[in-house]
């Protein structure tokens, strides 16, 4: 079919004064005369011109290679982190074995009502009575103490109206979590016990150091320590300090050697692996003013299990020394601690759950008070809305405690009632105390 039927030519002069004529109507899809037409028009159509060279080149280069090791900020930080973490504070580097060898005792009865007024602040009333353990003979003391804690620190004061003393303590973080800034005062009627102490504690990936400086017992008070781990195991660390009151120098040299838990990692140069329970070590301290040596070693036998310590302090000089060791032994449902030291004073707590409920049990301690070799034994039992402890020592001391609850709401009044029979010195105590809690 001829190109002329489809496109039909039309002849218009430029200066004829009638209107151009309108455009072709174009043909249907699908008909022969189009597709004809397209053919005809894709075969007078130039070919493409030629790909350049450089075209060619990007198109046969390799794809780029993933990013490198190097490159990636994860990887940057990972490599820029010692393999020696940090030691933490040079005051706690023998506190767990501490908490095995000693145990805190006292004697009467202590009574505490709390109130949390506020998600972070707290009030509490505690009464002391029927002490031997306070100054000047007295046996009964009472304290008001108050507590605010944020994510930031905490503040604290204490007031004790029988003493006129007021303690306070205010814990603050500083430079975003850099360095913990602390300040501790202690007021009282006399003026001789007054004292204003205040610390920075700076920490980075591998040390911790503190400073120091204020007035204790009327004269200045200024020291340091620095605790720095030296490898993934070992910690060296030592402090100074100058007491202006006497015009004493004391300086101490700390250091600390971590074990692991098991016996299945045989690697001796990496750091123990991390957990909930503390690594085993064995830390030695040397104070040079008292001229005293204490050697601390702390062990998991069982992870969260068994733990066993053991503290030795001798003189090297004088050659007199002084042993205490220590052990506690968790199990599913009950916890026991026992203490024994060179003297042959023996501490125990044993802590049983006879419920399940979560936070039915309480610990019972039975503990001499002289120093004075003595064997005591004690049980606990735990029923659903009451608990008794009762303690039976050599000499056939009995001390038992009732304690009660008046409610069965969350933090409902207990009413505890305490006994002490002494055949030994024809001695009977009785006692009684509330605790009140919100």
């Amino acid at each position: 079919m001829p190109i002329q039927s489809i496109f039909p030519l039309f002849t218009t002069r430029c200066d004829s004064s009638a209107a151009p004529p309108p455009p072709p109507l174009l043909p249907p899809p699908g008909s022969s005369g189009s597709n004809k037409a397209a053919a005809g028009e894709t075969a007078n159509t130039p070919p493409p011109p030629p790909p350049a060279e450089s075209d060619t080149a990007a198109a046969a280069a390799p794809a780029p290679p993933p990013p490198s090791p190097s490159d990636d900020d994860i990887s940057k930080a990972a490599a820029s982190v010692s393999s020696c973490p940090n030691p933490g504070p040079l005051e706690t580097a023998t506190w767990d074995v501490r908490r095995l060898v000693s145990l805190d005792t006292y004697d009467g009865v202590r009574v505490d009502i709390s109130k949390q007024l506020s998600p972070y602040f707290a009030c509490v009333h505690s009464f002391h009575l029927g002490t031997t353990m306070l100054p000047d003979g007295k046996n009964c003391s009472y304290g008001f103490t108050t507590q605010m804690n944020d994510e930031e620190g905490f503040m604290m004061a204490r007031v004790d109206p029988e003493r006129g003393t007021v303690d306070g303590r205010i814990h603050k973080a500083l430079l975003g979590g850099i360095a913990m800034g602390k300040l501790q005062v202690g007021l009282s009627q006399e003026g001789q016990n007054d004292q204003l102490l205040g610390e920075i504690d700076i920490g980075a990936q591998t040390w911790t150091a503190n400073l120091k400086y204020g007035s204790m017992g009327g004269g200045n008070v200024f020291g340091c320590n620095y605790f720095q781990a030296v490898s993934p195991k070992l910690a060296m660390g030592g402090e100074g300090m100058y007491i202006g009151a006497n015009g004493n120098m004391l300086s101490s040299y700390t250091a600390k050697y971590l074990f692991d838990n098991g016996s299945e990692n045989n690697n001796t140069d990496a750091a123990p692996a991390p957990g909930p329970e503390a690594p085993s070590y064995l830390a030695a301290t040397y104070n040079a003013g008292q001229g005293m040596l204490s050697l601390n070693y702390k062990r998991a036998i069982t992870a969260q299990r068994v733990n066993i310590g053991a503290s030795l302090e001798c003189s090297p000089m004088t050659l007199e020394s002084q042993v205490m060791v220590g052990a506690e032994f968790n199990l599913t449902r009950s916890k026991m601690n026992v203490c024994i030291d060179g003297s042959g004073r023996i501490q125990s707590v044993l802590e049983a759950k006879l419920g399940r409920e979560q936070g039915s049990p309480a610990s019972l301690e039975c503990s001499p008070m002289t120093l004075e070799s003595q064997v005591m034994v004690g049980a606990e039992f735990n029923l659903t809305r009451s608990k008794m402890n009762v303690c039976i020592d050599g000499s056939g001391r009995i001390q038992s405690v009732l304690e009660a609850k008046l409610g069965r709401e969350q933090g409902s009044p207990a009413l505890n009632f305490a006994a002490e029979l002494d055949h030994g010195k024809n001695v009977m105590r009785f006692g009684y105390g509330l605790n009140i809690g919100s």
